[in-house]
């Protein structure tokens, strides 16, 4: 008897399929947003569930869903999770690291440059029709080439931007992490470790790359905005947050920075409104890794994650390993 699993949300029909050799799939090909208590009913008898980062796996759900074995989900970040409450009931978290990196960084590159250069602002002067002239001082933006790339959180995606702009733009690269980066790597990069005070202080454009946990919580408020330069521009491209999104729709208005661009909100999908009164700043929704081939990629890892634990017992990216070796000791 094959194993159930569900798809808590639409997903590629390809790895829809790919599962289905393996599982009893239940899908969400409707794409159904469900609420706790239904995703707990759709659970029922479930031993996997794919995820999409937005489904919240914590002790309630798991004290409702006791033949659950695996949650994967088919984002890098995860803090949909809880993390501890998932070893407590024996229940494998998964990830998809590594395959979305080079694609998210790409936007994050891309958010970099539109806001240095104002070109959401420029579009719609120019789609409303008020383009009528040029003018020397119209849309003055920021330079990108040979100016300092800041970066808060230096992992993958972090040193991928880091590469960009070091290697492409020729900007020199400062960043502050929880941990320095080893030499080699700081070489690669170009990069130079400095404290995170130094890092607003200097930075003409920052870049936010760090995963989302309590300590990181409004990392950037008001009083970091403030040592920030007037001329700077704020990327996030890591997690809503992690920015004190109405912090930042204020010092966006009275030009305490120059200008944002962010694809990750607090409390998202919903936007803060303030930012949406602003002009100096670039939104996106959340597609950092909207690529085919790397969703197709991030799917596809979910799905060998399920396949791996339930019927082979290696899954490839687990985020709490002790619960694969627990039980194989279990069944020993």
């Amino acid at each position: 008897m094959k194993p159930k699993i569900l798809m808590a949300r639409a997903i590629f029909p390809e790895v829809i399929a790919k599962l289905a050799q393996h599982f009893e799939v239940t899908s969400n090909q409707e794409d159904v947003l469900w609420t706790q208590p239904e995703l707990i009913a759709q659970l029922a008898g479930k031993q996997g569930v794919f995820t999409t980062g937005g489904e919240r796996i914590d002790a309630t759900l798991l004290a409702a869903c006791p033949d659950l074995k695996i949650c994967a989900n088919m984002t890098v970040g995860y803090n949909n999770f809880d993390l501890d409450a998932m070893s407590a009931a024996g229940v494998l978290a998964t990830n998809a690291p590594d395959v979305l990196t080079e694609t998210t960084a790409d936007l994050g590159f891309a958010l970099l440059m539109a806001t240095a250069r104002r070109m959401a602002e420029g579009e719609h002067f120019l789609r409303a029709g008020l383009w009528t002239r040029w003018r020397y001082d119209m849309f003055i933006g920021a330079d990108v080439h040979g100016a300092t790339l800041g970066i808060l959180g230096m992992g993958r995606i972090g040193q991928a931007i880091a590469r960009r702009g070091a290697h492409g733009f020729g900007m020199k690269v400062i960043y502050h992490n929880r941990t320095r980066l080893d030499a080699g790597a700081e070489a690669d990069c170009k990069a130079c470790y400095v404290s995170k005070e130094e890092l607003l202080r200097t930075a003409d454009h920052l870049v936010l790359v760090l995963p989302y946990s309590a300590s990181s919580h409004h990392a950037i408020g008001a009083a970091e905005l403030a040592q920030m330069k007037p001329t700077a521009t704020l990327v996030n491209i890591a997690r809503g947050g992690i920015v004190d999104d109405a912090a930042l729709a204020l010092a966006l208005r009275n030009k305490v920075i120059s200008a944002a661009g962010l694809d990750v909100f607090e409390g998202e999908p919903k936007v803060h409104p303030d930012l949406l009164t602003v002009p100096n700043v670039v939104l996106t929704p959340h597609i950092g890794s909207a690529t085919l081939p790397t969703r197709l990629a991030m799917a596809h890892l979910a799905a060998d994650n399920l396949i791996g634990y339930l019927i082979h017992e290696k899954p490839l990216t687990p985020l709490n390993p002790g619960i694969t070796l627990r039980r194989q000791s279990a069944e020993v």
